[in-house]
């Protein structure tokens, strides 16, 4: 596991979020393909940090948040740890800022990000 997510305090597996959010197992997979959700594998278990899902749904910033990163030139995975990393030019991590609804500003400054 990367230091990038040691600030995650509860992991889910895929089966587990499926029952979260009371949907079949493909659909959380899609939620991953399509960056609705991401996943890190741990000893080759799929896991989904738990504050990824609020009030039984989906973060609704992550999937725009991440695709800006990707536009960028980030892949999903590096995209993902930049998410769980303090970000100088704001002084903390991007999620805590997605996780409290202040998605323009991160988006912003991941915009800001392109090489």
């Amino acid at each position: 596991m990367t230091k990038a997510f040691d600030s995650v305090d509860q992991w889910l597996t895929v089966p587990e979020v499926a029952e979260r959010l009371d949907v079949p197992l493909g659909k959380v997979r899609r939620y991953i393909e399509e960056h609705v959700l991401f996943s890190v594998r741990f000893d080759g278990v799929q896991k989904i940090p738990a504050h990824l899902i609020e009030s039984g749904e989906p973060l609704p910033s992550l999937r725009g948040t991440i695709l800006v990163l990707i536009d960028a030139g980030f892949d999903s995975e590096t995209a993902v740890e930049w998410l769980y990393r303090v970000e100088d030019s704001i002084g903390r991590k991007p999620i805590d800022l997605l996780l409290e609804g202040r998605k323009s500003e991160v988006r912003r400054v991941a915009q800001s990000l392109a090489f």
